[in-house]
């Protein structure tokens, strides 16, 4: 008996001076431009053999042409070799390649996301994005408000001080933490420059959903105010000095100052008729509208995949990016609107509203904004997407 406890005591240690032994490496990295995943676990000095062993696993799990800049992933090596790979695209998006005996299983995270209803209150003291902060929110909901009234409000030239904003959004919410909004279902905005607008999402009996004013007349409108979601204008239309040519020049459109690499979006359903580089203008896109009318963006860094002359396209489709190509003086986009064949201020126009509701549609539509409208006058709202809505304060 005493030989054989003996026996186990020393198995015991030798198993334990061995775990002690295993040596654990951890490797943070992140894509880089123009880089691959594969080529990034070969900079991370993987051996070529488990870098083909972690493709391999994520082969049918993870596409590998959204792989993007700047993505994460984690490398745990264990006595030199893999044995556990991380890959992170968002709070939301992450993969994991585990090692099973001999050979490596991938699998998507599974994250447990909460959608709920909330109302959003902003007053807007300095600039939307601060006043985000100051409520609590994520700046990204001036980009979700910037979409909702993208026929009447642009988000910088028409904001004032003393101006508010008021939201019924969905928000996708893990663990407590918002990771990102979803539709707007209501919102109203009182400004001093703009005045009081109100919308209302609703979706017709097609599935169609859209904006709608509380009389069922559309928010909708022919044409956008600006082709970016959020940008100041560092040149307006008309006469001005140009610092490179160095003489005063006809300006036929407006600039806009954006970092390289903003969404452009299509101002109004059209045709694309040219889509290359276009010399000065830098990489350019040119659309053909109803009504004679053409709008042109210049500077682009890059296009919208698919965007080509023939294409049809739809009005806040993403068609091109922002950029500093052809005689530009810093990353800007230039956007031109003609009519007729002549330039014109494209900050001067007025543009007609889309059809409204039919009136076979109204009694549901109001019953239904009725109660959207009380929320949003509501001190606070916050319900799990699939209950009741909370009632309206007194």
């Amino acid at each position: 008996m005493k030989t054989s406890a003996l026996l186990c005591l020393l198995a015991l240690l030798v198993a334990s001076s061995s775990e002690a032994a295993i040596r654990y490496d951890i490797k943070n990295r992140r894509i880089q431009p123009r880089q691959t995943l594969a080529g990034a676990l070969h900079e991370a000095a993987l051996p070529d053999a488990q870098v083909e062993a972690v493709i391999a696993a994520l082969e049918g799990v993870f596409d590998f042409r959204k792989s993007r800049v700047g993505d994460q992933f984690r490398l745990v090596m264990r006595d030199g070799e893999l044995d556990f790979f991380d890959y992170r695209q968002s709070t939301v998006d992450e993969w994991q390649v585990r090692r099973d005996g001999e050979k490596y299983v991938g699998s998507k995270r599974s994250i447990e996301v909460e959608k709920q209803v909330s109302l959003v209150a902003l007053e807007i003291n300095t600039s939307l994005y601060e006043a985000a902060l100051e409520a609590g929110e994520d700046p990204a909901i001036g980009l979700v408000l910037s979409d909702v009234f993208a026929w009447d409000i642009d988000f910088y030239r028409d904001v004032r001080k003393g101006d508010t904003a008021r939201a019924l959004v969905e928000k996708f919410v893990s663990k407590g933490r918002v990771l990102r909004y979803g539709e707007v279902l209501a919102a109203t905005y009182e400004g001093g420059l703009v005045g009081n607008k109100k919308v209302f999402r609703y979706v017709t009996p097609d599935g169609q959903a859209n904006y709608f004013q509380e009389d069922g007349a559309s928010a909708k409108k022919s044409f956008l105010k600006s082709p970016l979601k959020y940008a100041h204008v560092t040149s307006g239309y008309g006469s001005r000095f140009h610092p490179v040519l160095q003489y005063v020049k006809n300006h036929n459109g407006v600039d806009y100052g954006t970092p390289i690499g903003t969404p452009v979006w299509a101002v109004a359903d059209g045709t694309v008729v040219q889509a290359g580089n276009a010399g000065a203008a830098g990489n350019m896109v040119v659309l053909r509208h109803s009504n004679g009318f053409e709008t042109q963006y210049m500077h682009l860094s890059g296009f919208a995949q698919g965007v080509r002359a023939g294409l049809r396209v739809s009005q806040k489709q993403v068609i091109a990016y922002s950029g500093n190509t052809g005689r530009s003086t810093g990353p800007h986009l230039h956007f031109g609107l003609k009519r007729g064949g002549q330039y014109t201020n494209p900050l001067t126009q007025k543009f007609p509203r889309a059809d409204p509701l039919p009136k076979a549609q109204l009694p549901d539509f109001l019953a239904k904004t009725h109660e959207l409208a009380q929320q949003l006058q509501a001190v606070s709202v916050a319900a799990v997407a699939g209950q009741a809505p909370a009632p309206a304060a007194k």
